[in-house]
């Protein structure tokens, strides 16, 4: 299965489309796999944000393994917005999955008392990387595993807390645009709300993702998908994205490279982990 890109001339810039209904039955498949069949576990903890991909993260966990299942944990911070909460709240409702909500404001503040100075991008960091604190702690508590949330334009874009919304050892929409996401959550039946609302990471009033990026989801998904299947600048811009747009998408997938990998390790012998040794399964 692989994405769709539409080159026909009245969507020449347009999103990458994808066949909803079986990208769902290979996403259900995939997480049953990795968590009962190669783990031999049979919960998922889900950091349920109210956004459109932790909705549909936790549809597709209570469609694989069953909603009681199915652990989402809220973790607001005392900034977070109400309007936040309650839209994880129709989630909840309309899944029936376990859930839980633990305040992350102390743990935060902790150690950002010892930085008053720290900016949003800091404080941002540290609520991501406490928020996994909580996740795992739950997954060892509950005989669960953390499965992560965040899509495939996010990742390209780096737009994401290192070693925190990628720690999860799983994630079933790493591969999917975010435009895919959205297709994906109106198949499922993610309620409409979610799905109409701007996406943000709720770390300060009025902020937006494609406000801080500079550009929409739907451009950059065109852009990048493109770029994936080696279409250089100038070749995009001829397809009439403009100059701007694919300069800036270069720029962030180029200089985020580093994110998307493991630690670098010193490579000292033939049977380094990840670089040389790798079980059968891997290569």
């Amino acid at each position: 299965m692989t994405y769709r890109v539409i080159e026909a001339e009245k969507d020449a810039c347009a999103p990458p489309t994808i066949d909803a209904a079986v990208a769902a039955a290979w996403l259900v498949a995939f997480l049953r796999d990795e968590l009962r069949t190669r783990r031999r576990i049979e919960k998922a903890v889900i950091g349920l944000s109210g956004g459109v991909d932790s909705a549909v993260t936790a549809y597709l966990c209570a469609r694989a393994l069953g909603p009681k299942n199915v652990h989402a944990i809220r973790m607001p911070y005392r900034t977070s917005s109400d309007a936040s909460l309650a839209d994880a709240q129709l989630v909840i409702d309309a899944l029936g999955v376990e859930s839980r909500t633990i305040e992350i404001s102390d743990a935060a503040d902790g150690y950002l008392r010892f930085e008053p100075d720290a900016d949003a991008r800091r404080r941002g960091n540290v609520m991501a990387r406490i928020r996994m604190v909580v996740l795992f702690d739950q997954s060892a508590k509950l005989d669960a595993l953390p499965v992560g949330t965040g899509n495939k334009t996010e990742r390209l874009l780096g737009y994401y807390t290192w070693h925190a919304d990628d720690a999860p050892p799983v994630n079933p929409l790493g591969d999917l645009f975010k435009t895919q996401v959205w297709a994906l959550a109106k198949y499922l039946d993610v309620p409409q709300r979610l799905i109409d609302k701007a996406p943000t990471a709720d770390l300060e009033a009025d902020q937006t993702d494609e406000g801080d990026l500079g550009i929409t989801y739907a451009r950059a998904d065109a852009i990048l998908s493109r770029m994936l299947l080696g279409y250089s600048n100038e070749q995009l811009v001829e397809r009439g994205f403009s100059a701007s747009d694919v300069a800036l998408v270069r720029k962030r997938v180029d200089g985020t490279h580093w994110k998307r990998h493991l630690p670098t390790t010193a490579m000292l012998s033939n049977t380094a982990i990840n670089e040389f040794y790798l079980r059968p399964v891997d290569y």
